[in-house]
């Protein structure tokens, strides 16, 4: 027998969102964020399979290979797109919406992959990384962007964190074709229709109503909020909201002469430093480079095999991660983070020391050292400061200073990325593996005290709140 339902109830139903048209919408645009995590994990599996053991490099019997020197720039040149791309990120989004952005950013992407897969010399391999990477910039925005604005309050976190989710699943998703498609000209077709499919299934989504709101389409905005919260929600007390928010933001802009208000310049300082021990932990040289690391190692353990575990629990540790963050709070987790990281990728220096001193039974017996250590080391990462530098950002802000303070933690991220993955080779010939690792885990050890001491907790606080932490005048 079917329960009838009461008016009462039918009634308090209406009154939610829907969510269906929401969770669509949040699916098809992180899909563009898993077509930027496979660009990011593609040059894992392609850098082994790239490199020769030698002094030259070019077209040798028919293939083409890079040496040591160039495969750092294969490695390295995506992050200089990211950068060019989060700079003209805020324009796109302005000028031809979030929706626009999302599907414009594809066609570099494809141009990238196809420049890569027909390479004949340094130059096309290099400039297709770049625009791969400029897609990567992109996204990074729009797609946070998009998401956020559409999303109701009461699932907003959980597709809020989706970005971040799919390009870990794009990552593994590289990882897993990588594992036995041997060919790096081969593994592009696997990962380029992922960018493809986005397109097909973006298509069929409604426009940010706060862009229409602010371009002075009232009637479309009305029209997208009426679809994404359901047919029979009533979303005018939240278009009212969208609308003063609208105007409170165009009375309140903030110039970059604002910014040095000891209670904006002290986020500020803690937002970049966030951003820059982030890249600093090395994170960036570990994705990039995870298959070369396993094979350096020399490990009984098929270095496939290896890179497709850390891929898995990358994708479990991002997941837990978005349930832990309001659980625990920001400051723990980061600090956890930062000792754990620190640890962790010292220890995997103490592997590679000992193998540099041909000890034969020190290497059998820590044999498995390197992949232990690489799995704690991105969990550690993954729960910790993977997300949560973004969403402090976001929490040390009001809206009029966060496109700034954005912008200019966005631009340092990606600065660093580009800084760590290039030198990360050169570093090695200098100082050998475990000097770098160990490198890294020192910078990480002055991380966890920066975390420690100096970042404050944001979980639970309001934005008055924490502002006020900062001296921020209450009223």
């Amino acid at each position: 027998m079917i329960e009838e339902k009461s008016s009462e109830q039918l009634v308090e139903e209406w009154k939610k969102p829907s969510h269906g048209t929401q969770f669509f919408a949040a699916f098809a645009a992180c899909l563009n964020a898993m077509a930027v995590g496979a660009a990011i994990g593609y040059s894992s599996p392609a850098s082994a399979a790239l490199i020769i053991p030698k002094n030259d490099s070019g077209v040798i019997d028919g293939q083409f290979y890079l040496t040591e020197a160039e495969n750092n720039w294969f490695s390295g040149s995506l992050s200089i797109g990211a950068l060019f791309g989060c700079m003209v990120a805020g324009l796109c989004i302005n000028h031809i919406g979030r929706k626009g952005t999302m599907l414009a950013s594809v066609i570099p992407l494809m141009a990238g992959w196809i420049l890569i897969g027909f390479t004949q010399n340094l130059a096309m391999i290099i400039i297709g990384r770049i625009l791969c990477g400029l897609t990567t910039g992109i996204s990074s925005l729009a797609v946070p962007t998009y998401t956020t604005e559409y999303a109701s309050k009461d699932i907003r976190g959980t597709l809020g964190s989706g970005f971040q989710l799919f390009v870990v699943i794009g990552i593994l998703y590289a990882y897993v074709f990588g594992s036995f498609i041997t060919s790096w000209r081969w593994l592009t077709l696997a990962c380029a229709p992922v960018g493809i499919i986005f397109c097909v299934l973006a298509i069929f989504l409604k426009e940010s109503p706060n862009y229409l709101l602010s371009k002075g389409q009232e009637d479309k905005a009305r029209d997208s909020l009426q679809y994404f919260r359901g047919k029979t929600y009533d979303i005018e007390p939240e278009m009212k909201y969208l609308k003063e928010s609208l105007e409170e933001a165009k009375r309140n802009k903030v110039s970059l002469r604002d910014l040095k208000a000891p209670y904006i310049i002290k986020p500020l300082v803690i937002s970049l430093l966030l951003m820059a021990f982030q890249q600093l932990s090395g994170v960036n040289a570990v994705i990039y480079n995870v298959k070369v690391i396993f094979l350096d190692s020399g490990s009984k353990i098929p270095e496939d095999a290896c890179t497709i575990i850390v891929g898995v629990v990358q994708v479990i540790a991002t997941a837990a991660g978005s349930l832990l963050t309001d659980r625990l709070g920001r400051k723990f987790l980061l600090t956890v983070s930062a000792a754990t990281m620190a640890v962790s990728i010292v220890c995997l220096g103490v592997f590679f020391y000992e193998k540099s001193r041909d000890d034969v039974w020190a290497v059998d017996s820590l044999g498995w050292l390197p992949l232990t250590s690489l799995m704690i080391f991105i969990s550690a990462f993954s729960i910790g400061y993977g997300p949560i530098p973004w969403l402090m950002m976001g929490e040390f802000f009001y809206p009029n200073v966060k496109e700034a303070a954005g912008s200019m933690a966005t631009t340092l991220n990606w600065t660093c990325v580009f800084i760590i993955t290039f030198t990360f080779a050169p570093l090695k010939n200098a100082i050998h593996d475990y000097g770098v690792y160990w490198l890294f885990g020192g910078l990480g050890a002055v991380n966890f005290l920066f975390c420690l001491l100096f970042v404050p907790e944001t979980k639970g606080k309001t934005i008055q709140e924490t502002t006020a932490y900062f001296g921020a005048p209450t009223n």
